[in-house]
Order: structure tokens, then sequence, then C-alpha cells
């Protein structure tokens, strides 16, 4: 799994415990102190572990959020650069880390590169299935949850 790079849910059910809330921590992260979820095995009942694991702490989580709410209106304004400028960020999402790229000019988005981690995870995916029977293909493949178009952030 280390090797090939295998990232988010499916990584953390085999040993990678690499997870941005926790190990790279922004707000409201930084103060909420989230769980890492994790398992050794790989397999699909380790993923389905590990998924069930993280529902209940994006419960906990989100209770927490919204019992720290102030009273009112919760916004703050944007400003866009008028400058060009560039940006990144990484942010955990349900499949693993999501990173984006962003290119501003003239006040607007000129380019914005999302990348969804299945992207690493399909090659992952054929290491997988080695000496498994073809009717447990598509369980194996649902047990990872991979984007089919890698876009639907």
């Amino acid at each position: 799994a280390a090797r090939l790079g295998l990232t988010g849910l499916a990584g953390r059910a085999s040993g990678q415990s690499f997870d941005a809330r926790v190990d790279m921590p922004c707000a409201p992260y930084s103060t909420l102190v989230p769980v890492r979820a994790g398992a050794t095995t790989g397999d699909v009942a380790a993923r389905v572990a590990v998924r069930f694991d993280e529902l209940f702490e994006s419960c906990r989580l989100v209770r927490a959020i919204v019992d720290a709410l102030p009273e009112g209106d919760v916004r703050a304004p944007l400003t866009v650069p008028s400058e060009p400028a560039f940006g990144v960020g990484l942010i955990e999402g349900w499949r693993g880390s999501v990173f984006v790229a962003l290119h501003t000019g003239g006040g607007v988005i000129t380019r914005c590169h999302p990348h969804d981690p299945s992207w690493q995870n399909w090659p992952v995916l054929e290491h997988a299935i080695i000496d498994n029977i073809v009717p447990d293909f598509p369980l194996i493949n649902k047990s990872f949850n991979l984007a089919y178009s890698g876009h639907d952030l």
C-alpha cells in the first residue's frame, strides 16, 4: 500500500495512517481533534470497518461544530485579488485528501485543477484483485468506492 501510494480510507484500512484532518489540521479541525480511523489488513472488511469508524467520527465532528455555532448569521466576506495569484489547498474528503490548485487573474478564476484521490487509487485496485475470483471483483471494486470520472468532488 505504501509503495503504491494508496490513500484515503482504503489507505487507512491498509496501515497508511495519513489523514489531513489529523496530520495537517486547519480550522475547525485544529480545535476539534479528530480521531484517526485505521486498520492493517487491507481487505474489504477492513475498508468497511474504517468507513463506519469515519462515519461515526464525522457525526461527532458535525455535532461539535453545530453546537459551537454562534447565534445569528455566519458569513465571511471573500476578497478576490485583482492581481494574478496562485493558491493550493489540501483537505480531507471522504475518499481521501483532495488537492486543489487555483489560478486567478483580473478578479476571476482563470484555471482550477481539483485532484480527486481516486486518481491515485485506481491503479492500486489492480493489485487488490490479484488471486481473487472474478465474482469477487464487484465487491472489492465497490469497497474502494472510487470515482469513475475523478471529478465528482
